[in-house]
């Protein structure tokens, strides 16, 4: 499916002109860790680097907000500004978010303030992303001062990954798309067989 051209890091596994395209709307923030070891272990080996499918499938992963998680936005905020200034680590910092996701689920957070709770997103990103980098990562978190009710940097990225879920009926997270079209038979407990068996029924090319 189309993809922002500033948002083309979120294609974190195969190639981007791959013509068949699974794309999996995922929550940074809570659950997803099987998923994305299944992407590592999994997809990646089959679609890159001489894999059975390279060249043939690209896997996007589509930031998908889950409001009534109460820092969903930040921890979105958040992926979507590393992806600006270190695409190279999007994934690596995603991986790392799920890991430590219970640190911003909502009773963990409750004491906290926005800035405090963003503070604490660049304490994670400086673990990933190239020391240089961690200062423009916190600037693309602040607050538009030309008006009082702006956002961010990053609020239009944010805004397009939200409309682009609901303009194709994406409300919760996990859910996986193949080639446009929702996937409901796949999990995120999926391993090696049950993938390999996928890819080997839907690949055309």
């Amino acid at each position: 499916m189309a993809l922002q051209p500033s948002l083309r890091p979120l294609v974190v596994a195969g190639r981007y002109e791959a013509p068949h395209t699974l794309d999996i709307f995922r929550e940074l923030s809570y659950g997803g860790a099987k998923m994305c070891r299944a992407i590592d272990t999994v997809l990646r080996p089959l679609v890159e680097n001489g894999g059975k499918y390279d060249g043939k499938v690209k896997v996007i992963m589509r930031p998908q907000v889950q409001p009534w998680h109460a820092t969903s936005t930040y921890t979105h905020e958040a992926g979507l500004a590393a992806l600006r200034v270190a695409p190279e680590h999007f994934w690596q910092f995603s991986r790392v978010l799920f890991d430590r996701q219970e640190e911003f689920f909502d009773i963990p957070v409750s004491n906290l303030t926005p800035l405090e709770i963003r503070e604490k997103l660049a304490e994670v990103v400086a673990s990933v992303i190239p020391a240089d980098k961690v200062n423009d990562f916190k600037e693309l978190l602040k607050h538009n001062p030309g008006h009082p009710n702006g956002g961010v940097a990053v609020t239009d990225d944010l805004k397009y990954t939200i409309k682009f879920a609901r303009q194709n009926g994406v409300h919760v997270s996990p859910t996986t798309l193949w080639d446009g079209l929702i996937a409901s038979e796949i999990s995120s407990s999926w391993g090696q067989k049950e993938w390999t068996e996928f890819l080997a029924h839907k690949v055309i090319v």
